[in-house]
């Protein structure tokens, strides 16, 4: 069987790097998606140039090139959502129909933003002093190095890179080293869109090799990062340093509210869709479900009722609810979460265990504790897998303050009928969004993604609120 090798793009050109990594199925441990070139510092140096060269024609060129460019992008991805939400499954994980969702909406993200190219607006204002004029406008910021995350291998780096070309940029994208096929592709799909060489450049590597030097690169003008809280907090002190414009998505501990007065049946299905689909694997994911003692029995039970009936197998595979973690590595974070779990005293109610299936992959059960508490591990820290717990609390009061007990503030929902309840928690609930009677995973692709505390640093990320990060203000003065 032949393996396609795949290699970066610098300066419009596909360059070789020295060595090659295998991008294996987690679904299926002996199917190789592919070999994907691991950059170096060299090239990344090459990538940089490259995209500074190529900024002043394409930060001034015409808006209707950029959005007719995005425009054709957004097609292409749309008209190949199948294939590439299948290559996603493949090499990420999450399931045929998830994977197809996730490259639309991709596709949809650059439509979204070719139209953005010829909405982008300023200001005319008169001066306090007689006879002159001003004019606030927005310029695009530079070079912008751009690093993605595993989980989301197509979308995240759609509404990255989209606003950042719409709004006249060049980029230097490094997506993660363990799912990197999707990253080509979208790659692929820009080098042939009529978007000059030079203005986006592909490095694929590992982030022990090439991650401090993009951040620390005195060509780069700003980072838009989404992983861990560690290597976040490092590339803010590290942009800090270097006076760079720096853009933060981390972590998230997310809760589920359930009031007593809630409709049960809809409140155990968006509690599940909010803490397993995508196996969990979700910076909005539900890891935290709250629910108060009125309703908690009956919750407890029907909420297992539902987990039974999930199953899990090959991301390909018909019929599939949940597909295998990430990684090895992942995997053993997840059971150790369980391991930790049950040693703090919290009743593991169901699920936790491995899974084996027709092939060898990361295939894990879906876990849910019951009498848990905000003090335990499980509750304070992000697991990102499919591992969640019930906390018991006495009223809607006891349970906002439970909601706001963590040091993340990404995403937080509520399962009420009481119009009271879900106003005061829209307002107090101390996350960058809020959902009522809905999962907290799921968002669209035209209004601001980000979050509060340990979850997000800087500007919002997609819809109009994507200009803040990826354009800078100028105000010009002019004597009449």
């Amino acid at each position: 069987m032949t393996i396609t090798r795949h290699d970066n793009l610098i300066g419009g050109q596909w360059v070789a790097g020295a060595q090659y990594g295998k991008n294996i199925n987690p679904s299926n441990l002996a199917d190789v998606v592919g070999e994907y070139t691991q950059g170096d510092v060299a090239q990344l140096n090459a990538a940089v140039a490259a995209a500074q060269a190529a900024f002043p024609a394409w930060s001034t060129s015409g808006i209707q090139a950029r959005s007719d460019a995005l425009d054709k992008i957004g097609t292409e991805i749309l008209a190949r959502k199948e294939e590439l939400g299948t290559l996603l499954a493949r090499e990420e994980g999450k399931t045929k129909a998830e994977g197809i969702g996730e490259a639309g909406r991709a596709g949809q993200i650059f439509k979204f933003f070719a139209g953005e190219c010829l909405r982008l607006s300023g200001e005319l204002m008169p001066s306090v002093r007689p006879g002159i004029g001003v004019e606030i406008t927005r310029e695009p910021v530079g070079v912008i190095g751009i690093i993605t995350p595993w989980n989301f291998p197509i979308a995240i780096p759609a509404w990255k890179l989209a606003p950042a070309l719409a709004f006249g940029n060049c980029v230097v994208m490094k997506p993660a080293d363990l799912v990197p096929g999707c990253a080509w592709a979208l790659a692929e799909i820009v080098s042939r869109s009529g978007i000059p060489a030079g203005v986006f450049n592909l490095v694929m590597g590992r982030g022990s090799v090439i991650g401090d030097p993009l951040v620390t690169h005195p060509g780069i003008n700003a980072i838009s990062f989404t992983g861990s809280v560690g290597v976040g907090g490092r590339i803010a002190q590290q942009c800090a340093a270097g006076m760079k414009k720096v853009q933060l998505e981390m972590g998230g501990k997310n809760p589920q509210v359930v009031l007593d007065d809630a409709d049960l049946a809809q409140a155990v299905e968006l509690s599940v869709q909010s803490a397993f689909y995508s196996t969990g694997q979700r910076c909005t994911a539900a890891s935290r479900l709250i629910v108060t003692e009125g309703i908690y029995p009956k919750f407890v039970t029907a909420i297992k009722e539902r987990m039974a009936k999930i199953k899990v197998g090959d991301a390909l595979a018909a019929g599939t609810d949940i597909g295998p973690v990430s990684s090895q590595s992942q995997l053993d974070q997840d059971l150790e979460y369980v391991a930790i779990g049950k040693a703090e005293g919290a009743t593991l109610a169901i699920g936790g265990e491995r899974v084996k299936c027709a092939t060898e992959g990361f295939y894990m059960a879906p876990a849910l504790f019951s009498e848990s508490d905000s003090a335990m591990r499980i509750n304070r820290e992000e697991i990102f897998g499919p591992v969640t717990s019930i906390i018991r609390v006495k009223n809607y009061e006891e349970a906002l303050a439970t909601a706001n007990d963590t040091a993340f503030g990404l995403s937080a929902g509520i399962a009420t009928t009481s119009l009271k309840h879900a106003t005061h928690f829209k307002r107090h609930s101390q996350a960058g969004m809020v959902m009522v009677n809905l999962p907290t995973a799921g968002v669209d692709y035209h209004v601001p993604f980000g979050g509060r505390k340990g979850s997000s640093y800087g500007p919002r990320e997609q819809g109009h609120y994507a200009q803040e990060f990826f354009t800078t203000v100028k105000t010009a003065y002019t004597l009449a």
